[in-house]
């Protein structure tokens, strides 16, 4: 697995929360557990595009970050649910006003992203 060999610039708030959700699927993560859905097996679902193996290391990143924590329980076979933090939770409000961001621009966003494919 790839490890970082310089240390990021943390001289902000804006490097240090990119450095936090810095991934892909991370911030949907975030707010599919808040919703409920707790085991890998349902994050897999509702991110069917991601392969299990990078959901594992964003979720491990996330509970590195203390923003989410998981519990095994000991059955066989393993059980594992993840739940958020406290300090996780604070990020809701954050991931839902850019959720609110992106459906109010949604037409504008779809537009510029898809003019990269040229497919406008």
């Amino acid at each position: 697995m790839y490890e970082r060999k310089i240390i990021p610039n943390l001289n902000c708030g804006l490097d240090l929360i990119g450095e936090v959700l810095y991934g892909k699927w991370k911030i949907r993560l975030l707010w599919f557990i808040d919703q409920g859905y707790k085991r890998p097996s349902e994050l897999q679902r509702k991110i069917p595009d991601a392969s299990r193996r990078v959901l594992n290391i964003q979720l491990k990143e996330l509970e590195d970050h203390e923003l989410i924590a998981k519990k095994i329980y000991p059955v066989v076979p393993p059980k594992v649910e993840y739940s958020l933090t406290e300090f996780g939770k604070t990020l809701i409000p954050v991931i839902s006003a850019l959720g609110s961001w992106g459906d109010e621009n949604e037409d504008r966003l779809r537009e510029v992203i898809l003019k990269k494919w040229g497919n406008t």
